[in-house]
């Protein structure tokens, strides 16, 4: 398996980014829409019975001019005055305390886009507010899954090109597996922005990020500055750490920082998305955001750094009678456990090499179709090169040959159990708003109280770049994205 990166392009199907745009130059003339003010003398032959209503008209004629002017007056007044007064706010704001950009980039695990409106959140509000939102949130890259999405978000690279594309997958040339413990460079490929950082004389921290644990090109996961991963380390420990960072020397400040919180991805998995649970999480982490700006703010530099608040996926809830099992299938085809690399929410089969993947995909079709399946018509099975396009997961020898689209909220398993189950999952198709998260970014280069449309995580590798002013590796963002979020350097 080579470990090349290739087709590096943005995709035709991409969601629409927040680029600037200007108006069509062949826009329809909106002239003819006014009302005809030309008027014509009267006849001096004309009778005095017609004087008065031509008197009328013409003061008619002569107020609506009037109106019209006092119109457009006021608001070509108020253009002016509102840019010559917003001129200023425009453009980013003068470092007060730091004296290079710094970005901190914050994971809450699962925060589905809505959560924030779930309790009183003064911390995230707090950023809202005065920061930029995508505003119907974050899109996440398919699988919506963590350990994918994860490194979409400091690579810019879809899972088909970073390699991680699953939480747990087999190699098909060596027969190596794959989990979310392993940190051998051969499986995490591209270049994740700690890297891309270090490697232009600058300095990077991690504290729980998938992939920063591996020891790749000039990223030796330094002590100190690269927390090896336990769930059992505090959130307050957590924060109190990054913000030590801030005491260091100015030349010792990390120019880059992740920081990782599990919540609310954790409950979510337990009781789904609508669980009183789920309110107290969000509640909890937005508490630990409280705790870090009030830090940030002791040490006077909240206004200077970067801070990037985003989640890897959003929670859709499961339960029982929502179940696909593939024994349901063997009177067209059977599927042995042996050929599953994962059942939910992405179906993964990798058959032996002597048999057909596409006989073996027409033939489950075929059975999911036939009404006799139970909840078959909610599973779709494709090979994966006949994928919708816009979900780049093909060009991957890791991405098993069938792969099956399961509808929201629905779970494969092989045989039917006694097990009873409600819950909550993610790593359905991207497009489903359910798995989308937020995106909120406050600090020196984002306009305040700002909203921009939803867009692809793999465009903010290219915009902490942009922040840093240093040039990334090749990646799946667009060039100009950062152009349309950020605000122009003075």
């Amino acid at each position: 398996m080579s470990d090349s990166i290739t087709i590096l392009t943005p995709d035709d199907n991409k969601p629409m980014i927040p680029i600037s745009s200007k108006q069509e130059e062949d826009e329809d003339d909106d002239t003819s829409l006014l009302p005809n003010l030309t008027t014509h003398s009267c006849s001096s032959s004309s009778s005095h019975s017609h004087s008065k209503p031509t008197v009328i008209f013409i003061s008619l004629i002569l107020t609506t001019c009037i109106a019209l002017s006092a119109a457009f007056a006021f608001a070509f007044a108020f253009l002016f005055f509102s840019a010559s007064s917003d001129s200023t706010t425009q453009v980013s704001r003068s470092l007060k305390t730091l004296k290079t950009p710094v970005v901190l980039l914050i994971s809450f695990d699962g925060f589905r886009f809505g959560y924030q409106f779930k309790t009183n959140a003064p911390n995230i509000n707090r950023l809202i507010k005065n920061g930029t939102e995508a505003e119907l949130g974050l899109i996440p890259v398919f699988p919506t899954l963590t350990f994918p999405n994860h490194y979409s978000i400091v690579t810019g690279l879809y899972p088909a090109y970073h390699g991680i594309i699953n939480n747990f997958f087999t190699d098909p040339e060596t027969g190596d597996f794959f989990t979310m413990a392993n940190h051998e460079p051969k499986w995490w490929l591209g270049e994740p922005l700690w890297e891309t950082v270090v490697n232009h004389g600058l300095k990077a921290s991690t504290y729980f990020w998938p992939g920063s644990e591996v020891k790749k090109g000039s990223w030796n996961c330094a002590k100190d500055y690269c927390m090896l991963y336990n769930s059992t380390v505090p959130f307050e420990e957590r924060v109190d750490t990054v913000l030590k960072y801030f005491d260091l020397p100015s030349d010792e400040i990390p120019s880059f920082m992740t920081l990782y919180f599990e919540d609310p991805d954790h409950q979510g998995h337990k009781v789904g998305p609508d669980d009183p649970q789920i309110t107290e999480a969000v509640a909890r982490v937005d508490k630990m955001l409280g705790r870090l700006i009030r830090g940030l703010e002791e040490r006077a530099v909240f206004e200077d750094v970067n801070i990037i608040l985003v989640g890897d996926h959003g929670m859709v809830g499961t339960c029982d009678k929502k179940l696909i099992f593939l024994d349901d299938l063997t009177n067209w085809i059977e599927i042995p456990k042996e050929w599953v690399q994962s059942y939910s929410p992405l179906l993964a089969i990798h058959p032996p090499s002597n048999y057909s993947p596409k006989e073996i995909v027409a033939k489950m079709n075929e059975g999911l179709k036939s009404g006799k399946v139970n909840n078959g018509e909610y599973l779709r099975v494709y090979l994966k090169e006949e994928l919708p396009s816009r979900l780049h997961y093909s060009a991957s020898d890791r991405i098993p040959p069938i792969i099956g689209l399961i509808e929201e909220g629905f779970k494969v398993e092989q045989k039917r159990s006694q097990r009873q189950e409600c819950g909550g999952a993610h790593g359905y198709d991207n497009a489903l708003f359910s798995m989308r998260t937020i995106f909120v970014a406050h600090g020196p280069q984002f306009a305040r109280g700002r909203k921009i449309p939803s867009f692809e995580n793999v465009e903010i590798y290219n915009l902490v770049t942009n922040i840093l002013n240093i040039h990334g590796a090749p990646n799946n963002g667009t060039v100009l994205f950062p152009e349309g979020v950020l605000l122009p350097r003075r």
